[in-house]
């Protein structure tokens, strides 16, 4: 028993270094100084000479700040969208009786198993037939990028799966009280759903901030560019100057790991409130 709890433990270690490894490699990269070899075999993961001139070099000679103004205002938006819309189609799901109910969630749940790319040439001549793009306007172009990722079967799945753990006497306690069905969703439910909400948040805002190939497509001017496409943008500036890049992708982090970080505690408990049969 203890020699197969010590195995598990090494697999467990190995799968952390694969996991980490590339990780620690761009970090290793953009504290480099410019005269240490970056592609060098066996691999230097402690720089000789750590500097963060490659931070303060990205920052100053792109406008990496609007790139990360511009990916805060698709993912909040986003956000906001996935946690209203899927919430609003997870209640009565969850909580009401129709014909055809099951049905329905199926259908939606379906939607999981199409990848985006299959459906991306529909999306984008319905954008363009919309005026969705930058080349209309600032505003046109942030509801191209955001509208398509409003509502999402995972989003629906997860907030359902949330509400089916509420007692109906709760409900039934509303109704008597003269809640109407709005009243009872955004009253009694929302509030009893936060782990799931922030587990949502979450995993929107980790899909919506790292997103590259909607954004490529539908952006055409450099001041719209999300943080994602900016620095890509960086191997035309530079000629694929890798220190720069490593520090852009490290700096294109820092938010994910405080979000997460701030909703932590409602994470575990978001991921587990769905695991009910109904």
């Amino acid at each position: 028993m203890k020699i197969k709890k010590i195995l598990s433990h090494i697999f467990l270690l190995i799968l952390s270094i694969i996991s980490v490894g590339p990780f620690i490699w761009l970090v290793s990269t953009a504290l480099k100084s410019p005269n240490e070899d970056i592609f060098s075999y066996p691999p230097i993961f402690i720089p000789s000479h750590p500097t963060i001139e490659n931070f303060i070099g990205v920052w100053n000679k792109v406008p990496f700040g609007d790139y990360i103004w511009n990916s805060i205002i698709v993912s909040i938006f986003t956000i906001l969208l996935n946690l209203v819309l899927s919430s609003l189609a997870a209640y009565p799901l969850a909580r009401m009786k129709f014909k055809g109910k099951n049905f329905v969630f199926y259908a939606i749940l379906s939607t999981i198993m199409v990848p985006f790319q299959v459906i991306m040439i529909p999306i984008y001549l319905m954008t363009l037939k919309l005026n969705l793009v930058d080349s209309v306007s600032d505003i046109a172009g942030f509801a191209g990028l955001i509208l398509p990722f409003a509502v999402n079967a995972f989003g629906i799945f997860l907030m359902r799966q949330a509400f089916l753990t509420i007692p109906k006497e709760l409900e039934e306690a509303a109704v008597i009280d003269g809640c109407n069905a709005f009243d009872i969703w955004w009253r009694v439910m929302m509030p009893l759903v936060k782990p799931a909400l922030a587990t949502l948040a979450i995993f929107t805002f980790v899909g919506a901030w790292s997103e590259f190939l909607w954004p490529s497509i539908v952006l055409t001017r450099q001041e719209m560019y999300t943080l994602p496409v900016g620095i890509n943008h960086l191997q035309g500036v530079f000629s694929a100057n890798w220190r720069y890049i490593a520090a852009g992708a490290i700096i294109s982090t820092i938010p994910i790991l405080v979000l997460f970080l701030a909703l932590q505690r409602y994470f575990i408990g978001g991921t587990t409130q769905g695991a009910v049969k109904e």
